[in-house]
């Protein structure tokens, strides 16, 4: 009787771990895709280039991680059930296959923009990332106008 209990048990937390990483595959980005401050041109100025070029990245981690999904959704946590897409394995294949990329993508882009971008007078800098926070807020607004 306790092996069928054990057994029981570690089916159901198997089916629990499976279930979680399909319905996570199922969904376009994550609220921690996401910045979560904006800044003005004041906060970025009392901040030194390190703590900017990190900024620098995040934004841009954002805009690229969520851009390709705004015709289908700018919020996070969206499933593709939730918009009328079949979750079936072809969907879900082209969706993972495009995350991995995305993530492959984003080290390169991180490494060159923490090698390149120290190069960059600060103004110019700071006003990049007003830039990106401008279009991330714009993205977030979406095409209903709710932020």
């Amino acid at each position: 009787m306790p092996k069928i209990i054990i057994h029981f048990a570690f089916f159901l937390m198997i089916s629990t771990v499976v279930g979680q990483h399909t319905i996570n595959e199922a969904i376009f980005f994550t609220k921690k895709d996401q910045i979560i401050k904006f800044h003005t041109i004041d906060d970025l100025q009392a901040l030194k280039k390190g703590e900017l070029v990190k900024l620098y990245q995040d934004r841009v981690e954002e805009i690229m991680t969520t851009l390709p999904f705004l015709s289908l959704t700018n919020e996070p946590g969206v499933r593709m059930n939730d918009i009328g897409i079949k979750e079936d394995s072809r969907h879900l294949k082209v969706l993972k296959h495009h995350t991995e990329s995305t993530r492959k993508s984003l080290a390169t882009t991180k490494k060159t923009i923490e090698e390149l971008v120290p190069y960059a007078d600060t103004e110019k800098i700071i006003w990049t990332i007003l830039y990106y926070e401008e279009t991330i807020k714009k993205m977030r607004i979406g095409v209903n106008g709710n932020f």
